[in-house]
């Protein structure tokens, strides 16, 4: 397909072009041949974890100082665009682990980045972040998850939901109540660096409609121990503050990722709508179908231009909260809309598990609920508006 725009030339370094091309290759070689068995077995897809280890996919973002390749947000985004043209849950993979390892290189100690980041970068030391729990998703301030002060570490009890790389990971940055009695209750919230260890116990694999392979998990936290230098920060009462700036990044991944499904259906429908021939004419010519093909490619090219500009509206340094939940929001329901739009043009054979678009139309649902529901990001945007202008 020639839908893709390109990122002109100036905006990327000679060795981010070089990473863009070696993703191309990987999603050909390492990915595409697989998908198939591996989304219907739900199989954890360790082979091709181990090629990302290999290229250093891990370490896509952080500092080249700490063994990264230091890739700019664009550039991030573009990456998870492709992947997620070929598989979402390979993308689901590096965002949680990316948010992760970001979140220590924005606000992490020195000792802590030197430890840390390194390791990340390898995916010696890989996972995610454990935020959600069973009564506490969107109102991350209701978390009851505690870490009690006791000598030189502390203690963690408590249990979270919907953990992304919690099952075959090693390491989650957890969002904990240091002080229960905090008003406002994020004045209470702290995050800690967590190595599986004694204590940390990953309590059930959560069977999903979609987004197969990778792993999501509940966890119980029993008596765990944490040492205090692994604070973030070494400052208790800013976690909700320091996690936040993380759930930026994260909704330009899962922006990326709805640009990439709704890429993939509209490559999948206009394939399928020049071979499939009803009435003596391939489907295409019938104005029903171009009808949608045409919002189809319309909401593609809109998803991706608002996706690209919080990219560089995080890449600048701005506050981006308003950018990167229009991109979420947009994007996000123009991978639904496409699934769900690509499968009408399948007919019958959208519904059969031969075809991808089954696939897409099962993994899209979830973006508009993880990194916060599109109803959230539509709040901030209304809220961020006014504040932006004030009468």
């Amino acid at each position: 397909m020639t839908t893709q725009s390109a990122l002109p030339p100036a905006s990327m370094t000679d060795e981010e072009v070089m990473i863009l091309d070696s993703i191309d290759k990987f999603l050909e070689t390492d990915v595409k041949p697989f998908v198939h068995q591996l989304e219907h077995d739900d199989e954890y897809p360790q082979k091709i974890v181990d090629t990302m280890k290999e290229m250093g996919l891990f370490g896509l973002m952080i500092a080249p100082e700490f063994g990264g390749f230091g890739v700019s947000t664009l550039t991030y985004a573009r990456i998870i665009e492709k992947i997620s043209t070929v598989w979402m849950s390979v993308a689901g993979i590096i965002n949680s682990h990316m948010i992760m390892a970001m979140t220590v290189q924005r606000c992490g100690t020195d000792a802590q980045k030197d430890h840390y980041l390194p390791r990340f970068a390898t995916g010696e030391l890989r996972g995610g972040i454990g935020l959600t729990e069973p009564d506490a998703g969107t109102d991350l301030q209701a978390i009851r998850t505690t870490a009690v002060r006791d000598g030189d570490d502390y203690v963690v009890n408590g249990s979270k939901m919907w953990i992304t790389n919690s099952g075959s990971g090693n390491t989650i940055l957890l969002l904990v109540k240091t002080d229960t009695t905090a008003e406002p209750r994020h004045k209470g919230m702290s995050l800690l660096i967590a190595e599986k260890g004694d204590g940390f116990i990953v309590s059930k694999k959560l069977e999903k409609l979609g987004y197969k392979g990778i792993d999501s998990n509940a966890l119980t936290f029993d008596g765990y121990r944490v040492p205090v230098d692994r604070l973030i920060g070494g400052v208790e009462g800013v976690g909700l503050k320091q996690v936040l700036g993380g759930l930026e990044l994260g909704r330009i991944n899962v922006a990326s990722r709805g640009v990439g499904i709704a890429q993939a259906a509209l490559d999948e429908a206009v394939a399928y709508a020049q071979t499939r021939k009803t009435f003596g004419k391939p489907i295409c010519e019938h104005q029903a179908i171009q009808l949608k093909l045409g919002e189809m490619t319309t909401r593609t090219y809109a998803a991706r231009l608002l996706t690209e500009a919080a990219a560089n509206a995080y890449d600048r340094g701005e506050r981006c909260d308003m950018e990167a939940g229009m991109a979420k929001y947009f994007a996000t329901e123009a991978g639904l809309e496409n699934a769900i739009e690509a499968m009408r043009i399948f007919g019958g054979y959208g519904y059969s598990k031969e075809y991808n678009v089954e696939r897409l139309y099962r993994d899209a649902p979830l973006l508009t609920i993880g990194e916060g529901t599109n109803e959230l990001q539509r709040i901030i945007i209304a809220k961020q508006i006014i504040a932006r202008n004030p009468a």
